[in-house]
């Protein structure tokens, strides 16, 4: 069906906004124990992603607070000064209110907002003022994008595009709640596929409103833009001059959908309504240009629209492999890679004029600025230091970011574009970092088993005294993909983990990118073999030192980091005194089955468990985790969530109930709304109080 924007002034039934009171400040007795703690932690505010009005002389940003006896959250949209450091709040806590974005001339800002039920595009003034509704989409909108020229929008909205469920099939049988599917993915991610899909909108902006609205996807089209399960609009793009619009889709469905990553950048003509896949292009012969079989992802015009910067993965079926730069040429149809030479993921790519582009990139766990030029494509690292730069806007000369670090969450910095000089301008939790006491953080480079050398973060206790003894734990990084780098998480907190008395050692083993490619690939169809080996050199160098208990030693991990904890669990030689896996995988073969993006575990495990010619295949089943369950000896402690369909919480089930008959001490906590993270604050401080909890019991006796 087609979704027309309803008149402003008809009547709306959706619930309205509760109003949410925010008092975050730190008690008397928090100030007095000085200690990091979970719930010190939820009182501080988290920033999104800051934007510089055109002029630079503003950024606007917005910041999340919650409350942990309501159990939910609110943002507020703040403006700064960027000469005085005012910073001015231009909305209240009566609503949530998200994405603000400068309009072209900086006279204007538009946002999302539920202050009318449902999440619809506003504006508003630059002070403030003046704010009115936008669009009144029927259900809401889920992102949108102003072209730069003010007459036309973009927005997504899910629409109905398939028959899942009984009752669009069996019409006389409403009340059934059967789901019906004839073909993968029947769920993705934390959902059920019952048909609905996000599509991309493109509509006229008048003064009366948005009119002229068009799914631009295609209403049967039964596949999602921008890309599940992320749904991130930073996929979409208008050019500069409002005629195009760019994006990213995966127009597969089924089984071939489950099976591959190959996205496509797709250019959307408003003119004549004309849509090109810039990525499968042929030339009069036939014969393709070339190869884009991978994610593509993320375009960006450059300021004259003769040029299409784009973030490219070469490897099918591979989702973190290296994302390259790419630029296409418009007129010629041509693409050209700018990182052939640089062995590092390029995100976040901005264009300061058409020949210089900025972009962020993971080096050894940290996350700098870099600078290409299309002239000669040779990359600059422009920033440095030991932290995480994870947003980035320019205006003129000026750059605005947001950096943090293990120790402190999101900040504004201002970057010096030509030496790279960093410039703190904003602290929003400074009432935390005023009154609680945080941990030392020590890069240390250790030795593998194979003659390499391993970044590894090692986080001390708060008030650290080298003549006493520790308990430590060995942190598991998830992905396996990702980095272990310099960034702040709200699940799981280094320095919480150190504020409760425990060192923190985690490595940035085989798999981990930001170290070069041969690094990050080294652990696909190998998840038993290096990488196990970097954990237990990481853990047993630290183990050497004088303060390290090792006769209390703790193993810790999500996602793969949970796959690696139930595999130590049965290879350990009896270094560990306690485990806990979140939403870890224990079962390959029935993995397998159960998950659904299929293209992961084919490329990870090397194919499927039947195909006994597979050698790398074979061996990655030969090796999991629940083929050692014998020699399971230790205490357990498995978190999972009941919406979580990528790592199904069906693993964790199979694991508690392996342990418990071992006779092993084990404990499930399972929470039937979350996913593969726990979100939700009062979940979040169950929780911890389970994880501490555990450790506490058999680390500190």
């Amino acid at each position: 069906m087609a979704f027309a924007a309803l008149a402003l002034g008809s009547c709306t039934t959706e619930p309205q906004p509760q109003p949410l009171n925010i008092d975050n400040q730190l008690t008397s007795e928090e100030i007095s124990a000085a200690q990091f703690t979970p719930e010190v932690m939820w009182k501080m505010g988290r920033l999104a992603s800051a934007s510089l009005s055109p002029d630079a002389s503003k950024a606007l940003y917005a910041i999340t607070r919650y409350n942990m006896a309501e159990n939910r959250g609110l943002s507020q949209i703040y403006v700064r000064d960027m000469a005085t450091g005012n910073e001015v709040a231009l909305t209240d806590n009566t609503s949530n209110n998200n994405d603000p974005q400068w309009s072209a001339d900086g006279s204007k800002i538009y946002f999302t907002s539920n202050r009318s039920g449902s999440m619809q595009l506003w504006q508003m003034a630059a002070d403030g003022s003046s704010a009115k509704q936008i669009t009144n989409v029927e259900g809401g909108i889920e992102g949108y994008g102003v072209a730069a020229t003010g007459d036309k929008m973009f927005y997504v909205k899910k629409v109905h595009a398939a028959d899942t469920k009984s009752s669009d099939r069996h019409k006389d049988m409403d009340k059934s709640k059967a789901r019906i599917y004839d073909d993968l993915m029947a769920r993705h991610w934390d959902y059920w596929d019952e048909g609905d899909y996000s599509h991309i909108f493109v509509a006229d902006l008048t003064a009366d409103g948005v009119n002229n609205d068009k799914d631009i996807i295609g209403e049967k089209s039964a596949w999602d833009a921008p890309l599940a399960p992320y749904f991130d609009t930073a996929e979409i793009a208008w050019s500069n001059d409002g005629k195009k619009l760019a994006y990213t889709c995966k127009p597969l469905t089924g089984a071939a959908y489950a099976v591959s990553t190959d996205s496509d950048i797709f250019i959307y003509n408003t003119e004549d309504g004309s849509t090109l896949n810039i990525n499968k292009i042929k030339t009069n012969a036939g014969m393709r240009i070339m190869e884009f079989v991978g994610y593509d992802r993320y375009p960006v015009w450059s300021p004259d629209d003769k040029q299409l910067a784009f973030c490219s993965m070469a490897t099918p079926g591979y989702e973190s492999d290296k994302d390259r730069l790419f630029v296409y040429d418009i007129a010629s149809q041509q693409h050209t890679d700018l990182s052939l030479d640089f062995d590092h993921s390029a995100t976040n790519v901005i264009w300061k004029d058409s020949k210089t582009l900025y972009f962020l990139s993971p080096i050894e766990g940290t996350q700098q600025v870099c600078k290409v030029s299309t002239d000669n494509a040779k990359v600059e690292v422009i920033t440095s230091g030991d932290h995480d730069i994870a947003s980035m806007s320019i205006a003129g000369d000026k750059c605005l970011t947001t950096l943090m670090t293990i120790s402190r969450d999101k900040e504004l910095y201002d970057v010096n574009l030509v030496d790279g000089k960093l410039t703190q301008i904003s602290n929003i939790n400074a009432h935390v970092y005023d009154n609680v006491k945080m941990g030392k953080v020590e890069k240390r480079w250790i030795k593998t088993t194979d003659g390499k050398q391993m970044l590894t973060w090692v986080i001390l206790p708060p008030n650290f005294d080298p003549a006493k003894k520790y308990p430590t734990l060995l942190y598991c990084e998830g992905g396996p993909q990702s980095v272990v780098s310099q960034g702040w998480s709200y699940r799981w907190n280094f320095q919480l983990m150190a504020s409760q008395g425990y060192v923190v050692v985690a490595p940035n083993r085989r798999g981990c990118p930001s170290f070069g490619s041969e690094w990050r690939e080294q652990i696909s169809g190998d998840y038993s073999g290096q990488n196990i080996q970097d954990y237990l050199a990481a853990i047993d160098e630290v183990a050497k030192e004088p303060w390290c208990d090792k006769e209390h030693l703790g193993c810790v991990g999500a996602s793969y980091g949970g796959y690696s904890v139930y595999y130590l669990a049965g290879n350990h030689d009896n270094r560990f005194k306690a485990f806990i896996s979140h939403c870890g995988i224990f079962n390959f073969e029935s993995m397998y089955g159960e998950t659904e993006e299929l293209f992961f575990i084919n490329h990870d495990y090397g194919g499927n468990y039947w195909d006994k010619s597979n050698a790398i295949a074979q061996r990655s089943y030969a090796n999991s985790p629940h083929k050692f369950v014998q020699k399971w000896n230790t205490p357990i402690l498995i978190i999972t969530g009941e919406f979580d369909f990528r790592i199904p919480y069906t693993q964790s089930l199979q694991a508690f109930t392996a342990a418990r008959l071992m006779g092993v001490d084990a404990r499930l906590v399972e929470f039937e709304n979350e996913a593969h993270q726990v979100f939700k604050p009062q979940n979040s401080m169950v929780w911890n109080r389970e994880f501490f909890g555990w450790l506490d019991k058999y680390l500190k006796k």
